[in-house]
């Protein structure tokens, strides 16, 4: 057998794999925004990433809450965010998926002011920008969604 031929096993990437595989430099940029907007308590980069129409919720405490744009900014506006308090913030990626070349669900994990918290993120491009238009947030901190 000539070993310089492919195999009939080996994988190669389809038609698809090219864009998608630049899309996740995209998405990164994208959030890495996402992350120093609340640790720095800059709205307006915040309003740069999420869709005008975004919507943000959590059901953690056992009742949902759902905000819009317009309600959420003003919370991270807040002068205590975890740069100005000298407080460290992080975030761990957890996951990427391409369901298609304009839709990615996103799961991350984040940590501040001594909580740790699990977003899942849902984005799609529009008109060649990615964004983020909900954000699902659950409090790894919650008593109530760990049966206490």
């Amino acid at each position: 057998m000539d070993t310089n031929q492919a195999t009939s096993h080996e994988r190669r990437p389809g038609p698809a794999a090219a864009p998608l595989r630049s899309e996740h430099g995209a998405l990164a940029k994208l959030l890495d925004r996402y992350y120093e907007g609340p640790c720095y308590g800059n709205t307006g980069l915040l309003g740069q990433v999420f869709q005008a129409a975004a919507t943000y919720a959590t059901a953690s405490g056992g009742a949902l809450h759902r905000h819009d744009l317009a309600d959420y900014l003003p919370v991270v506006a807040k002068p205590n965010s975890p740069a100005s308090l000298g407080e460290p913030y992080g975030f761990e990626l957890e996951s990427i998926e391409f369901v298609g070349p304009t839709a990615a669900p996103v799961k991350m994990r984040s940590s501040t002011l001594s909580q740790r918290f699990m977003d899942v993120l849902s984005l799609p491009d529009i008109d060649g920008e990615w964004c983020i238009l909900a954000k699902v947030l659950h409090d790894d901190n919650d008593a109530s969604a760990q049966g206490d």
